[in-house]
This record gives C-alpha cells, structure tokens and sequence, in this order.
C-alpha cells in the first residue's frame, strides 16, 4: 500500500467513525482525497462510493438497535433518492460557490443553538406518527438529498438537528433517523456519479474498507454511551464544518 493509499485509508476510518456518530465525515474525506491530487469530481464520486459503505454498515446498527423509525420515513427515502440524484445532476453542470455563505451561517446558528439548549436532545420526547410529521420528513428528505448530492458538507448535522429540534427524537434516535437519509442520498449519489463515469476504484474499495471499519465502531460507541457521547461531538463537528466553510469563502 502505497503511502498516498495509506493516508486516504486512514482519513477514510476518521471520517467514518465521526460520521457514524455525529455527521461531518466529509470534512475530513473530501480534503483529503484533494490533498492527495485526486480531481475534484473524482474526489466527490470515490468518496461518495467508499462514504456510502461505511454509511450502510452505521444504518444497519442503528436499526437492529431500533433507533430508526421506519414506519415515519416510508416517503422520505424514496424521496431523498429524487433529491440526490437531482443534485449530482447539478453539481456536474453548475458551480457550488454560491452556498459558500448560506450554509456556513446556518451551520454555525445549529451549532450555537446546540451549544446553548443544555437539555436539547437528551431525552426522546417522540410520539405519535402523523401526516403532518410524514410531510414534513418527506420534505427535509427532498431537500437535504438535493442538498447532499450537491454540495454535502453538514448534512449529517443539519438532519439530527432538524430530527431533535422538529421530531423531538433524542440525539442517539435522531443520529439513526439521520443516518438512514443520509445514506439512502449517498447512495442514490454514488450511481449518478457511476453511470458518469466519476468513481476511482482503485482508490475507493481499500478506502471503503477502512470506512466500513470505522463506521461500526462509531455506531457502537453511540448507541452504547448515548447523547452525552453523541453531543460534544455533534457541536465539535458543527463548528468545523463552519470553520471550513468560512476558509473556503475567504481563500
């Protein structure tokens, strides 16, 4: 294994673990694959394809644990797909710079909001299912699957956000409920980004490896040490992912 190899493997095991936990794991994939000299679609496309196996591995733990309500978003994956696949769409035709400043003041505003509700996502004050909450899921899934296949950064966040703020999940429920979206967009990315020719899989199948690796022990750590554990790292990496942002705006 090559050192080039080696570094993106390791990013990839980082990126997972705290993805399975928190979201945010392409803060630390995506620099990583540019920083070795991968092209930029090229850097999307593998990393979708590695991300989406680690992402597969941390759904299936969260839903033996029964941390994912299923019955509540039956409309939201098939309509997360939609949003995906409309996404890379875009993203392979028009340029991103525009979100630069939208997502970095809305990340920031999930992390200080977090940061300050001390009770927020500690206890799960969810209940009963109703249309209106399927509605809504539904349409969170449309837009934050566009938005992943789009751009991506913070979509983990914003989902548990969004699951603790609105559904009243607490952050290890909202954390599956979350995880299940995201990988149902990563997914739908990973086969716009296949049938366009965008995957480097030399690189992505050891990467996916690690990235699998790291996913479920991430998963097990969450389920097992609950919000205490999950929080800190959610605000650690909202901040970042804000942090990132602002970089990228700036230089």
């Amino acid at each position: 294994m090559d050192i080039r190899l080696l570094f993106l493997c390791a990013a990839g095991f980082v990126g997972a673990f705290v993805d399975s936990i928190a979201g945010g794991g392409g803060l630390v994939t995506i620099p990583a694959y540019l920083l070795a000299g991968v092209p930029p679609h090229f850097t999307l496309g593998t990393n979708k394809f590695a991300a989406t196996m680690g992402s597969f591995v941390s759904t299936a733990g969260y839903a033996r644990s029964s941390k994912i309500n299923f019955r509540l978003l039956r409309t939201a994956v098939p309509l997360t797909a939609l949003g995906a696949a409309l996404g890379v769409y875009s993203v392979l035709r028009v340029p991103q710079d525009f979100l630069y400043p939208l997502v970095s003041i809305a990340i920031l505003a999930v992390g200080l909001y977090t940061y300050f509700k001390k009770d927020l996502g500690q206890v799960n004050g969810f209940t009963e299912i109703t249309t209106k909450k399927i509605l809504l899921v539904s349409l969170v899934g449309f837009a934050l699957g566009f938005y992943d296949g789009f751009f991506g950064p913070g979509t983990g966040s914003f989902l548990i956000f969004i699951f603790i703020r609105a559904f009243k999940f607490d952050f290890t429920n909202a954390s599956g409920n979350a995880k299940l979206i995201n990988f149902t967009s990563n997914f739908t990315s990973l086969l716009m980004f296949a049938f366009n020719g965008k995957i480097d899989y030399l690189l992505g199948v050891p990467i996916a490896l690690f990235m699998v690796l790291g996913s479920f022990m991430g998963t097990k750590l969450a389920i097992r040490n609950g919000a205490k554990f999950i929080k800190p790292i959610f605000l650690i990496m909202s901040f970042a992912v804000f942090g990132k942002l602002l970089y990228g705006m700036l230089f």
